[in-house]
């Protein structure tokens, strides 16, 4: 639950006004908690006085605002969307354990639905080869499988597991990047708006990712390794490799116009 310090509270009522779940009141001239909180902690981010607390949250991690840190040049965040490309090839360095977790910490502070804050992030680096001898070991069933309801994708997957047999340096799936992220939570919006913080976040760490389709469906399709990640009740809604590119992009690359409509 919410805790209000009622010795620091003046009753300004900021903290009432910004509460989306009506969960706080004015009694005595004090904020007072009534019980229908989502946890938001959107009283604990407007209270000027730091009054409020969350104490089964990470308070430790609560920071000040400061303007200056916070200041984000729209033209350098523009340049940075515009610039980021999906890599298939990554430099033989790990990426160092520090930057790694400042890019799930980006992907923790993500808002999600109803603020359930259920989504599960799984990082491969050490049982990374594992996992990929148990995944490449369920693609000829299930390529069979797929014969029927998605024969392209059959076609694909089998392709891939030709050459994969036949070189096995040839990675079609993994590229040989040293990290796998993968976003885990039953609401794919969570996964995705998550998934994209953390390339923000990878990128300014000089990394570079790709969103791999192709994974999530065999991961999804495939009890067996869904069981090995500890999540088979729970949808993987984006993976993500993870490393340093080892190839330099020199320009943005063109699109099409913009589809938009303005009413």
């Amino acid at each position: 639950m919410v805790e209000i310090n009622r010795g620091a509270c003046t009753g300004c009522g900021q903290c009432i006004s910004d509460c989306i779940a009506n969960n706080l009141f004015l009694r005595e001239g004090k904020a007072e908690v009534s019980g229908n909180c989502i946890l938001c902690g959107h009283c604990v981010a407007v209270c000027p006085l730091n009054a409020v607390s969350i104490p089964e949250y990470d308070m430790e991690a609560v920071e000040e605002f400061d303007r200056e840190s916070f200041s984000l040049n729209p033209e350098h965040f523009l340049h940075s969307v515009k610039f980021r490309r999906s890599i298939r090839n990554y430099k033989e360095k790990p990426v160092e354990k520090e930057k790694l977790e400042r890019i799930l910490e980006a992907g923790r502070y993500t808002p999600t639905a109803k603020n359930r804050q259920g989504t599960r992030f799984i990082v491969l680096e050490k049982e990374l080869e594992t996992f990929k001898n148990l995944l490449w070991d369920e693609v000829p069933e299930l390529a069979d499988r797929m014969k029927e309801t998605a024969p392209p994708y059959a076609m694909l997957f089998k392709f891939m597991y030709r050459r994969r047999r036949k070189d096995p340096k040839d990675d079609p799936l993994f590229f040989n990047a040293p990290s796998v992220i993968l976003v885990a939570t039953d609401n794919p919006l969570d996964g995705g708006l998550a998934a994209a913080n953390m390339e923000n976040m990878a990128v300014a760490e000089g990394a570079g990712v790709l969103y791999s389709g192709y994974l999530q469906r065999i991961i999804e399709a495939c009890p067996a390794l869904k069981e090995w990640l500890g999540i088979p009740e729970t949808s993987v809604a984006c993976c993500m490799l993870l490393g340093y590119p080892a190839v330099t992009y020199r320009r943005t690359a063109p699109r099409k116009k913009a589809d938009i409509e303005w009413r």
